[in-house]
């Protein structure tokens, strides 16, 4: 069985990571010995959250024909106190912009995402209270 991902140990802090054919570089905070060099590990739990849902909704709204201009998902989180120091409260903001927006299935598409499909998700909310909201046209 093949490894998902490899991080391999680069300097300072950072680390070269293949996922999945795809190399980028991670890195630790500055505070922390870091250089910046690339995004913090666990903010990309956030990015992959972001990318699973975003991507539910998107093949939801295409089979229930609701057209967009645009779509982006917004993620932010406040993390615990205490070590290890994880995410405690998860925020989802689904904004959506197009002049025939059917907010129904909006809703729709976002709560099946978030109770049924996204596998990001359902791991984060194991440990984390995840909320989410829809803007449409700036609303």
């Amino acid at each position: 069985m093949g490894w998902i991902t490899r991080a391999e140990y680069a300097d300072g802090m950072s680390f070269d990571v293949e996922l999945q054919g795809h190399r980028f570089t991670i890195d630790a905070d500055e505070q922390f010995g870091g250089q910046n060099k690339g995004p913090r590990p666990k903010a990309l739990l956030l990015s992959g959250l972001a990318g699973c849902t975003a991507m539910d909704v998107v093949s939801i709204l295409t089979k229930m024909k609701m057209p967009y201009d645009s779509f982006a998902v917004e993620v932010d989180a406040d993390m615990t106190d205490e070590h290890p120091k994880v995410y405690s409260d998860i925020r989802v903001r689904y904004v959506f912009t197009g002049a025939d927006l059917d907010r129904s299935k909006i809703e729709k598409a976002v709560k099946l995402s978030e109770e049924r499909y996204c596998g990001a998700s359902a791991m984060l909310g194991k440990s984390a209270r995840i909320t989410s909201e829809i803007v449409t046209n700036a609303s």
